[in-house]
C-alpha cells in the first residue's frame, strides 16, 4: 500500500478529472489557524494561554534564516525546486521501498494541506486516494502562493508536541524565548520535532533530541545552508528546555478562572489573540503550589491515614486529601496566588473560586467585629460554657473541640482559644440578622443561615470570597473585591478591558478594624494558630483565624501580614472527615500559609501594625482577670489591650458583663 502510495506522481494526477470539486479547491487554500491568547504576570511574564491550539502567529520575516532553513533541510530539501510534489523524492523513496527502507516523499507543502484541512485531507488515511487529493491539492497551494507564504504557513501550522502548535509557541514553552531569538542549536532542535513530537520532545527526551538535532545540523551542511564550523558549534550547546513550559509559575487553575472572567465581560478570549494582564505575582504562586503539595503530602505520610493519596490511588478517583489558596493584596484586590487543587491534570475543578465550603471557626472574626463595632469592648467577659439552645423544634448544644469549658474569658482570649460557646452567645445577644448585615457588607455574597451554628461557621462561603472579606481588617475596615484581570488588549493591542481597584463601602470603623485584628494577632502569638509563629520570624507581624468544622471536615487559616492576605483551606471534594484526631485549622492549613509567605520572601519585618488609629486608647490589663493591671501583676501576665474610645476601662458607656448570663443559657 505504501509503495502505491508514492507512486501517484504528477502525471497521474493529469490523468484525474481536471475540474476539481469543492471540497479539493478548499484543500489547497491558505487559512488563517486558530490562536492563543496569553496571561501574563504581574512582571509581565507567562503564565499560560487560553486555547484549544496554542499558537501565536509570527511573520517569517522575522525568523533568523536558519530557522526555516533547518526545516527545509530535513522535511524537504527540494522545497524552492518543486512545484508542491517532489518526484526526484518520489522516486528515491521507492527505491528505498523496495531495498526495505520505508520512507515517505511528502514535501511542505503536502504537510501543511494534510495539517492545515485535517476535515479534508486526513493524514492517517494511508490509501492511494489520499495520498492523490494531497498531491493535487499541494499543486494547486503552489499556483496561488509564493513558497513564502506556504512556509510561513507550515511554520505556523504544525504541531510540536504538548498542545503548542507554530514555532512561536514551539520556542516560547521549550526555550523560554520567541522564536526570533532562538539560537541556530534551537532551531534544528524544533525542526527536529514534527517527524515525532514524542519522541524527541527535548525536555523530557534530552538524548534524541540531540541526536536528531545534530544530524540536522549535518544536513544544513551538506545543502550548504550553514557552515562546518557552525555546526560544529552549535553542537556544543546542550539541549537545555525551560522549566513549567516555560511559565513563570505554575497556574492553571488561576488562568481558568481569569478565562471564565473575560468571557462573562463578553471578551471572548478563547477565540485567541488576547494579551490578558493580571496582578498574580509568580514568587508567591510558586510558594503557595509547593507549600500545598508538600504539606498535603506529609499529612497523606501520617501513621494510620486510611484514605487515598495523591500519590497512590485509583486511576479517574480524585478522592485524596485536596486544597486550596488565595493571596490578595489588600491594597488592590490583585490575587497575588491561587491554587485551585493539588492537581489539574487529574482534577481541574477550582475549588478556590467555585468550591463552596463551611469555613468553621475561621467565621468568628465577623462575629467579633460586630461586638467590638456596638462597643463591647475585648477584655469583656464571656462564658466558655455549655449552653443548649432551642430553635425551629431542634436543640442545638455547642461544644468545643477539645471537649472542655474554660469558663469566664475575655473575648480577646476566646477568640485566641477559638472557643466556640462564647462566639454563640455574642450571636444571641447582637442578633443574627445584626452579624449577617455585617458579613454581607465585609463582601460575603454567599447565603448565611440565621441559626446559632452560623456563628461558628456553619454556612458555607466561596474560598476566593472569604479571603477578600478579611481585607476589611487589613484596609482599617474597607473591603476590597478580588481583582483577577487588571487589563485585556485585543489582537490589534488596543486596550478592550481595563479594570481599578473595587473598593466596597466602608464595613466598620479604622478602630474596631484595628480591634479585632490585634485580636487575631494572639491567635497567632499564643492561641489555635501558633505552627504560624514556628515558621515565621517574631519580627513578621501576622493575625489570622483558623477554622476546623464539626467531624474534622474542612480545615483552614485565614491570615495576613501588612503585605497580603490569604486563606488555605483542605478537605476531601466530598465532605468525609479528613483524619479521626489530629485534625485543626492549626495544624494542617496554618503551616500551608506560612511556608507559602517564607518561600516567596515575603516574611518581611515591619511595625506598620503598631500604631493604633485614630478613635482607639489603650491600657496596660491584667490577662488573667481583664481589668487594669496594678503593681501586684506580673511582668507576663501584663499586656496592652485596645479600646474604641469611650469603652476603656473608667469610661465603660456598656456594661458587656451584664449582656451575658453566666452559667448555661436556655432560650
Amino acid at each position: 500500500m505504501r509503495l502505491l502510495a508514492i507512486l501517484l506522481i504528477p502525471a497521474a494526477i493529469a490523468a484525474q478529472n481536471p475540474a476539481p470539486a469543492q471540497a479539493a479547491v478548499e484543500a489547497w487554500q491558505l487559512i488563517t489557524p486558530p490562536q492563543s491568547s496569553q496571561v501574563f504576570a504581574r512582571d509581565g511574564s507567562l503564565l499560560g494561554e487560553i486555547g484549544r491550539e496554542w499558537r501565536t502567529i509570527v511573520s517569517i520575516k522575522t525568523l533568523p534564516a536558519y530557522l526555516p532553513n533547518a526545516f527545509i533541510a530535513v522535511e524537504d530539501q527540494r522545497f524552492y525546486s518543486h512545484n508542491g510534489v517532489d518526484v526526484i523524492g518520489i522516486a528515491g523513496a521507492i527505491k528505498d521501498n523496495l531495498t526495505g527502507s520505508f520512507r515517505g516523499a511528502s514535501t511542505i507543502t503536502q504537510q501543511l494541506v494534510g495539517n492545515m484541512h485535517p476535515d479534508l485531507i486526513n493524514r492517517r488515511d494511508l490509501s492511494p486516494m489520499r495520498k492523490l487529493r494531497e498531491q493535487r491539492a499541494a499543486l494547486e497551494m503552489e499556483r496561488n502562493y509564493s513558497k513564502q507564504q506556504i512556509l510561513e504557513a507550515y511554520l505556523n501550522q504544525i504541531l510540536f508536541g504538548r498542545g503548542w502548535y507554530g514555532v512561536e509557541a514551539a520556542a516560547r514553552h521549550y526555550f523560554g524565548k520567541g522564536a526570533a531569538q532562538v539560537t541556530l542549536a534551537e532551531a534544528a532542535t524544533l525542526a527536529g520535532l514534527p517527524k515525532s513530537p514524542v519522541q524527541y520532545d527535548p525536555g523530557r527526551y534530552p538524548a534524541r533530541a540531540r541526536n536528531r538535532r545534530d544530524a540536522i545540523l549535518d544536513l544544513m551542511v551538506k545543502q550548504q545552508m550553514i557552515s562546518r564550523a557552525e555546526a560544529d558549534a552549535a553542537k556544543k550547546e546542550p539541549v537545555r528546555t525551560v522549566p513549567n513550559g516555560g511559565m513563570s509559575a505554575a497556574a492553571p487553575y488561576f488562568v481558568d478562572a481569569v478565562r471564565a472572567q473575560a468571557e462573562r465581560a463578553g471578551i471572548p478570549v478563547s477565540q485567541g489573540g488576547y494579551r490578558i494582564h493580571t496582578g498574580l505575582d509568580p514568587a508567591l504562586q510558586r510558594a503557595a503550589v509547593s507549600a500545598l503539595l508538600d504539606e498535603t503530602a506529609a499529612i497523606e505520610q501520617r501513621p494510620n491515614w486510611k484514605q487515598p493519596t495523591l500519590a497512590n490511588h485509583p486511576r479517574g478517583n480524585t478522592d485524596f486529601l485536596q486544597g486550596a489558596v488565595v493571596a490578595i493584596d489588600p491594597r488592590t484586590g490583585d490575587v497575588r496566588a491561587l491554587v485551585g487543587g493539588r492537581s489539574y491534570t487529574e482534577a481541574p475543578f477550582n475549588r478556590a473560586t467555585n468550591g463552596l465550603r463551611q469555613p468553621g471557626s475561621s467565621f468568628k472574626p465577623f462575629v467579633y467585629a460586630r461586638a467590638i463595632s456596638d462597643s463591647i469592648p475585648a477584655n469583656s467577659i464571656v462564658p466558655d460554657t455549655s449552653l443548649e439552645i432551642t430553635y425551629d423544634r431542634q436543640t442545638y448544644r455547642p461544644k468545643n473541640s477539645d471537649g472542655e469549658f474554660l469558663g469566664e474569658l475575655t473575648l480577646r482570649d476566646a477568640i485566641a482559644k477559638s472557643r466556640n460557646p462564647v462566639a454563640v452567645q455574642l450571636w444571641l445577644t447582637l442578633g443574627a440578622d445584626s452579624v449577617i448585615a455585617m458579613a454581607k457588607r465585609f463582601g460575603l455574597g454567599t447565603s448565611i443561615a440565621p441559626y446559632p451554628s452560623s456563628a461558628i461557621g456553619a454556612s458555607v462561603v466561596r474560598p476566593i470570597d472569604f479571603v477578600a472579606a478579611y481585607t476589611t481588617f487589613a484596609n482599617m475596615g474597607t473591603p476590597v473585591e478580588p481583582r483577577l484581570i487588571a487589563r485585556i488588549e485585543g489582537p490589534d493591542r488596543r486596550t478592550v478591558l481595563e479594570t481599578g481597584t473595587d473598593t466596597l463601602p466602608s464595613a466598620i470603623s479604622p478602630a474596631a478594624a484595628f480591634i479585632v485584628r490585634d485580636m487575631m494577632r494572639d491567635a497567632v502569638e499564643r492561641g489555635t494558630a501558633t505552627a504560624v509563629r514556628r515558621i515565621l520570624p517574631a519580627d513578621v507581624p501576622v493575625a489570622g483565624k483558623t477554622g476546623t468544622t464539626d467531624d474534622n471536615t474542612d480545615v483552614w487559616f485565614v491570615g495576613m501580614t501588612p503585605d497580603i492576605v490569604a486563606g488555605v483551606w483542605l478537605g476531601f471534594d466530598r465532605p468525609q472527615p479528613i483524619a479521626e484526631r489530629g485534625v485543626a485549622g492549626g495544624t494542617l492549613a496554618a503551616p500551608i500559609f506560612a511556608r507559602m509567605i517564607e518561600r516567596a520572601g515575603w516574611a518581611r519585618p515591619s511595625d506598620a501594625w503598631n500604631e493604633p488609629p485614630a478613635g482607639v486608647e489603650k491600657a496596660v490589663l491584667d490577662r488573667a482577670t481583664g481589668k487594669l493591671a496594678s503593681a501586684a501583676t506580673p511582668a507576663d501576665q501584663r499586656y496592652v489591650e485596645y479600646f474604641i474610645s469611650g469603652t476603656e476601662p473608667g469610661a465603660l458607656r456598656v456594661r458587656a458583663r451584664a449582656l451575658f448570663a453566666l452559667g448555661p443559657i436556655i432560650f
